[in-house]
């Protein structure tokens, strides 16, 4: 769903489009995607074709918020690795363009699942979808970060402790008012770190099942999106938070699947996705299961303490 954009200086835009991306041709037209709350992202419509622009928000940031350069190094990184990501054209670091940085990428005409109960498909279909997504996690967390140029893509050390430090800071830069049980999970996670097992990764820091856009009619993944939080780290951390949606239930402002029948909508258990991840990526089994989970609902008040500074602030990506 797009709306149109006065935003965005089309001309210098066009202008710039034309210098950098081969057989690009204009004028052009931008129309603003309304899901998406973090960076604001754009269909581009060219002579030459559609193409799709993400940029920083404008504004005041959280200090690394909203790194659309990331999100431009690792998917043009893992190109030709198997994981489905867009082609990636161009990366504008000078904020005299449109405002802010932005990268665009290939347009794919796909599907978006924003509801994980699937109502648009019969049952015998739903189960495909989530074990694709868990293929493309295993294969994502199977991607040699060296061969792929991305060793350097995070810090070494304990994942988590680093982590949990990075997302209370996060948490405390945008707190607009205190709420004990944040304040509780927080000291929960502390006490309870799980030591270091050097288990490293490329991670997509915000894995989901409407983070995938799939092929229409068939469940097969056409491209990961939305990886402004990857870095290298714990490949448990994207299971865990994988399997969060099943564990929340479903509100108007949240799509989850907790206290729903999942056997009878024909969606596979926490367990056997559990299971898949682990067959097809050779795992015995996992411990400290409950902090993985614990701390991506940590992480995901976090995210959401975030959004609500932004919309106060009044630069939030989505009304």
């Amino acid at each position: 769903m797009t709306k149109p954009s006065a935003a965005i200086d089309l001309g210098r835009l066009s202008a710039y489009l034309d210098e950098h991306i081969e057989g690009f041709a204009g004028p052009v037209t931008a129309e603003k995607f309304s899901g998406g709350q973090s960076n604001p992202t754009f269909l581009l419509t060219a002579d030459s074709g559609r193409y799709v622009l993400r940029r920083k928000p404008p504004g005041v940031l959280l200090q690394s918020a909203h790194a659309v350069d990331r999100e431009y190094r690792v998917m043009t990184a893992l190109k030709d690795t198997g994981v489905p990501v867009p082609e990636t054209y161009a990366l504008c670091e000078d904020d005299d363009v449109i405002g802010s940085m932005f990268f665009v990428m290939s347009f794919e005409d796909g599907r978006v699942f924003w509801d994980p109960t699937l109502p648009d498909l019969p049952r015998e279909e739903r189960a495909a979808y989530f074990h694709e997504m868990i293929r493309v996690l295993a294969a994502l967390h199977d991607v040699d970060i060296e061969a792929v140029g991305l060793g350097d893509f995070g810090k070494p050390g304990n994942y988590f402790e680093r982590q949990l430090n990075r997302w209370v800071k996060q948490y405390r830069a945008s707190e607009t008012e205190t709420l004990p049980a944040m304040e509780k999970l927080i000291g929960w996670l502390s006490e309870r770190l799980p030591e270091d097992d050097g288990q490293v990764s490329l991670i997509h820091g915000d894995f989901k099942l409407d983070n995938i856009m799939f092929a229409r009619g068939e469940p097969r993944a056409l491209a990961l999106l939305d990886w402004e939080l990857s870095t290298l780290g714990h490949p448990l951390a994207d299971l865990a938070y994988a399997c969060m949606t099943l564990r929340i239930p479903p509100t108007p402002d949240f799509k989850g699947l907790g206290g729903l029948d999942r056997q009878a909508l024909g969606i596979p258990s926490e367990q056997d996705m559990i299971d898949e991840y682990c067959l097809l990526r050779n795992i015995e089994n996992i411990e400290n299961w409950p902090f993985y989970l614990a701390f991506s609902f940590f992480r995901l008040g976090a995210i959401a303490q975030g959004v609500m500074k932004r919309a106060i602030d009044g630069n939030a990506s989505s009304e």
